[in-house]
């Protein structure tokens, strides 16, 4: 619709999972992301260790475009493309 505000967010929480199980859970989230979502915010948590943070940090998307590191260290966030 005309004027309406097309950007959509949504967030994803990897809290407690292995590496492994979360980027298959990163890379089904991406890919089910309706067209004109533009921001994923990815929660990963930091006093667990750096596995989760390094994974998402590194990711190879095609639709992610850019990665934003925020002033809280337990999460990224993913300006993506359609």
């Amino acid at each position: 619709m005309a004027g309406q505000n097309m950007q959509q967010s949504t967030q994803i929480d990897l809290h407690g999972l292995t590496c492994s199980e979360a980027k298959m859970r990163l890379e089904a989230k991406i890919k089910s992301l309706p067209a004109g979502t533009r921001e994923l915010t990815v929660i990963h948590g930091y006093r667990g260790g750096k596995q989760l943070a390094e994974m998402v940090r590194r990711l190879k998307c095609n639709r992610v475009k850019r990665k934003i590191l925020t002033g809280n260290p337990g999460e990224t966030i993913y300006l993506l493309e359609d």
